[in-house]
């Protein structure tokens, strides 16, 4: 008598679940294809168009010497794959950072990864004399280890341990400390000021593929440990408390998050410069799509902000013509709306 109606009970709870994992499906493979549409456009747009026919011509013959081919396979595939990288980076490390502190507004340079990567390429470029993108990359890269270290160590440092709100307040402290010493270095060296501005501004502008190849281990291993902690980030949603009574080790689950995020923001912001908005916008949009569970909305919002990112950059190719327009100044452009509006929503709601 039990079987009979145990097992008519146990597929009805089954049955919802087929729709929201058909949809979830779907929206990932919409966004896979947003992606696809979105790095073609990379690659054909530009200051002088490229048709489609052309540009696999040049993917595919690589013995194709024509000034098309030259500038698909030189200049546009290998910003359309830093893009690719460094959209996805941003989008996944939003996502976890929202998810870790539990802060709809959060984003990655809330741990101090801009900022300490912003000082680190302040010091590069006014002590060693750099100047490039790949000069200094690695400078920018430990700058923002560093930030987040010394945040998580702040915040760690009282009788409760690391929390959502010691981190945010220790994060917020410490970029703001490091801000006014770039500050302090930029108006006293007008050269360090010179070089110093084109990379704050956010560009996939003059990044080569030394760059990406650089930056490329540190995503990819930033995406493992992302992917590996959504089912801990599902269980840290339902409290601590909770959670640590389910089996979750909760220091464990908080140091591989804030591994992921500092290797996938510390690695994006060191190769194109901080890029606003993304980290913050894209875990939004895709939450609503695809609803909070972890394990579909981090792959969602990397697939989102790769889209975005690139999206973005095409923009800014097209409205500046012959010029361009630098991918951080269009994001802010979409994202300060977006932000504006969220606020408003949060505020009316009582948060």
């Amino acid at each position: 008598m039990a079987t009979t109606v145990d097992v008519p009970a146990r597929d009805a709870a089954r049955t919802p679940a087929r729709p929201l994992r058909a949809r979830r499906l779907g929206t990932l493979l919409l966004l896979l294809a947003l992606v696809g549409a979105a790095a073609l456009a990379s690659i054909a747009v530009g200051t002088r168009s490229i048709g489609l026919g052309d540009v696999w011509g040049s993917l595919l013959d690589s013995a194709l010497t024509t000034d098309d081919a030259v500038v698909v396979r030189q200049l546009r595939v290998p910003r359309t794959a830093l893009g690719l990288m460094v959209g996805l980076a941003l989008g996944l490390a939003g996502a976890l950072m929202q998810g870790h502190t539990r802060n709809p507004l959060g984003d990655p340079g809330l741990l101090g990864v801009t900022a300490g990567a912003s000082l680190a390429v302040v010091l590069a470029i006014s002590l060693l004399g750099l100047t490039s993108p790949a000069g200094y990359v690695w400078f920018a890269f430990a700058g923002a280890l560093a930030g987040t270290v010394l945040v998580y160590a702040i915040g760690s440092a009282g009788r409760g341990g690391a929390t959502p709100l010691t981190l945010a307040l220790a994060g917020a402290a410490l970029s703001a400390l490091m801000y006014a010493l770039v500050r302090a270095i930029l108006v006293s060296d007008q050269q360090t000021l010179d070089s110093f501005r084109f990379w704050v501004v956010g560009s996939l502008a003059g990044r080569g593929a030394d760059v990406a190849w650089q930056v490329a281990p540190f995503i990819a291993v930033g995406v493992v440990l992302a992917l590996v902690n959504a089912p801990a980030l599902n269980l840290l949603g339902l409290g601590e408390d909770v959670a640590r009574g389910l089996g979750q080790r909760i220091w464990l689950a908080r140091a591989v998050g804030l591994a992921a995020i500092t290797l996938l923001a510390g690695a994006a912001t060191a190769a194109c410069g901080p890029i606003a908005f993304v980290g913050l916008v894209v875990p939004h949009v895709v939450r609503a799509l695809t609803g909070p569970d972890h394990r579909w909305l981090l792959p969602g919002s990397a697939l989102l902000g790769a889209a975005l990112l690139l999206a973005a950059d095409v923009i800014g190719r097209i409205v500046a013509r012959p010029a361009e327009l630098q991918v951080g100044i269009v994001l802010a452009l979409i994202g300060a709306p977006f932000f504006i509006a969220l606020v408003r929503r949060r505020k009316a709601a009582g948060l």
